[in-house]
Parts: structure tokens; sequence; C-alpha cells
């Protein structure tokens, strides 16, 4: 995929304002996906297709689930067959985690209004079979993301992070569906938004990087559909965001976003685009909106087979995306080991046998096990963190390993 098809919201704008142009291939012929062989999987919050919503979501998707916002509203995730149910989790899992409350934040302090008015607008993701090649367009008025660029942590697509193929792309398209329909958007085409004062902040900040060139870069024709779409504020707050949550860091150009945005890791934005910083990530004494760490307990995929670092490693190009990980459950039974980082980690072991990997020598830590549960406490500041560990075998120091 090219680097301005990866951004250009070609089918997904317009699907976004107009239903049932998008309905259609180009034979006329509503696109449907294959044969479904999903499971449904109550424990996971994966159901069938309620029809409430209507024959263009029952005829083209075989699995749903949602976020209950406070008002008792629904945001909707419906999905197609080639979408796994971890998939549709992880997806869940960072709208939830976008929506999470950050007690003393500018804007995020409490996100009540904004999920209630994302219910309220009708908010809803379709994940689609495939990738965005015009192949399989969205026959629905929600927000587009495909299968091949929904990436879980611990598989294939995430420990290799190959933005050629399958880049991770949840972040920033749920994002825009929680800017859309929750914060609002300021000028045509929009939705009521319930953080209008926040989107002020992020048109000014958008407006100073387009003016500045430090977003957008070599991409006016791209810039001008933006503008015609008053999307440019939605584009320019997914490139900070992904950013902030080390989805560049492994890519090989010299700045983030397809080299669109001056900025590609998190310590590059206070200098690089210093309003980006203020009114977007933090202004110097509290957050603004997003939280620090990503929130959500990572499922990580059955089929990793060894480790799984959550400090980053230069070496390993996931761990620019997983040092931002606080809590992680390991799926399936491969005996695996998991390197903790310093956000206070919660670990869960699967049926195999599981070792967990710190940094310094068993003497430099506490350790206390009740009810089965072991804590494990750096005495290091700043290092290792306060680790509580569930279904774990073993842990590893640099001068033994022992056995829980």
């Amino acid at each position: 995929m090219s680097a301005m098809k990866l951004f250009i919201l070609n089918m997904v704008a317009i699907c976004f304002f107009t239903a049932t142009s998008c309905s259609k291939d180009v034979n006329g012929g509503v696109i449907s996906p294959p044969t479904s062989n999903r499971v449904l999987d109550a424990s996971l919050g994966i159901e069938a297709v309620p029809t409430s919503l209507g024959s263009n979501y029952t005829s083209n998707f075989d699995g749903y689930t949602k976020v209950t916002t406070p008002n008792g509203g629904a945001i909707h995730i419906v999905a197609q067959s080639m979408v796994t149910n971890e998939q549709m989790v992880r997806v869940r899992s960072i709208m939830e985690h976008y929506l999470r409350n950050l007690p003393g934040s500018v804007y995020g302090s409490d996100k009540s209004a904004i999920a209630n008015k994302m219910a309220e607008n009708n908010a809803a993701i379709a994940l689609l079979n495939g990738r965005d090649d015009g192949s399989n367009p969205n026959p629905t008025p929600a927000q587009s993301l495909y299968q091949e660029e929904i990436q879980v942590e611990g598989g294939t697509w995430y420990m290799n992070q190959n933005y050629q193929t399958h880049r991770d792309a949840a972040f920033e398209e749920i994002l825009h569906l929680v800017h859309d329909r929750g914060i609002g958007v300021d000028g045509a085409n929009t939705s009521p938004g319930a953080a209008p004062a926040f989107q002020v902040k992020i048109r000014a900040a958008q407006t100073n990087a387009l003016s500045n060139n430090l977003w957008g870069i070599g991409a006016a024709s791209w810039i001008t559909e933006l503008t015609n779409e008053n999307s440019l504020s939605q584009e320019y707050l997914a490139a900070v965001v992904d950013v902030y949550y080390g989805l560049w860091g492994a890519w090989t150009g010299p700045r983030g976003m397809n080299d669109l945005y001056v900025a590609k890791t998190r310590a590059n934005i206070p200098t690089n685009d210093p309003t980006g910083q203020t009114n977007i990530i933090n202004n110097g004494s509290q957050q603004i909106f997003f939280h620090t760490y990503l929130t959500y307990n990572a499922r990580i995929d059955a089929s990793l087979n060894g480790n799984f670092s959550l400090k980053f490693d230069a070496s390993k190009p996931y761990t620019n995306c997983s040092r931002y990980l606080k809590d992680v459950t390991l799926l399936g039974s491969n005996n695996n080991t998991v390197t903790v980082n310093e956000l206070d980690n919660n670990i869960t072991g699967n049926s195999g046998s599981n070792t967990v990997i710190f940094s310094g020598a068993s003497s430099e830590y506490t350790i206390s096990t009740n009810g089965g549960v072991t804590t494990v406490t750096d005495n290091t500041a700043n290092r290792d963190g306060e680790n509580t560990l569930t279904g774990i075998e073993k842990v590893q120091f640099t001068d033994q390993t022992m056995t829980l």
C-alpha cells in the first residue's frame, strides 16, 4: 500500500456520511463476507450481530461486540468473517482505553459526556476483511478498519512490525471515531461534540503544524483533499497520538506517520512539535487527555513462542509499542517469558510454564506470595516497579531463576 493510500480517507470519508454510496461493488452487487466460521464467545463479549442494527449489518457481518456507555448506550463494533475474535477484543480495548477517565487531566478527567455523545451519534466501527484496496468497500455508515491492519499483541504482525503489509492502523481509525463522533469537529459535515474546548486546542495545533510544515510534509494533494472534507484536524490528531504510543518508532523513514509528521517517537514531539505537545499531550504539569501508558490488559496471542518484552529493546522493533503496555495476559499453552518494564505490571500466565524476567539481582527485590498471587517489588527506584504475577511459574533475575 502506498504512503498516500494509507492516509487518504477515500472510502472511509464517503461511507461515514453517505451510507448507501458504499454499499455496492463496481458491478452493483452488495459485497458480503465469506461463509462464517466464527465461534461466538460470550466470555469475550463476542455475539451475533443484533437485528436492531439493520440488514446492512446483519447481512455483511458475522460478529459483534460493543462498548457500553455511561448513559446505557452502545458504541458498536461489527466484524466480517476473517477478523478474529482476538482482533475484535483488541479493537474494543483500544476504544475503552481512549474513553477511560484520566483524573487530573485538562479535558479527560471525566470522559462520560464524550462516550455518551458517541452513542447518541450512533458511533460504530466496521472491521472489514482484507485491506483497504477498494475490493471490499464498507456497506455501512460506520468507521472502517481493515482486518490486515489490526495487529494483536504477540502475533506475527505485531512482532514483525512490517509497515508495508500489516501496519497497525487500529489506534488511528478508532481515534477518528472517538474524535468525530465524541469530541467533536468544528466546521462543515460534522456531528455535535461533547468537548469543543479540546477541539479548539486540537485545531490550533493542527493549523500551526500545517503552517510550519510539521505535518502533511510533501503531501499537498492529500492536504487539499482533507481540507475539502474538513478532515485536517482528525488526521493531524491521529498522527500525534500514533507517534505518542510508539506506533512509528520502528518505521525506517526519518519521520512519523509514513514521513508525513515531523516527530517519529514520543521523545521527539516536545521539540519537533511543541504546540502539539502542549495542546494535545502534556502542558508541562498536566496530561491533556491521553494516558501515558496503554490502560487495557493486552491479550498476548497464543501463537507467541518465546519472549514478549515490555521493556524497550532497540533490537526488537515491536518494543517501540509494547513499552507502553502495563498489563498482559498470555494465551495458549506455549512456555513463554515476559520481560517487565517500569509500569507496575500485572502479568497473567497461560497453561504452559511461564517465566517473568527482571533487570537486577534477586537481592534487590522483595518477593511475597498470597493466595497464589506473587508480588515482586523492585527496591531500586524507576526500574522494574511493583509486579503482580498470577499463574506464573518462575521469576528470573540476573543471578538466579526462582520457582514460585
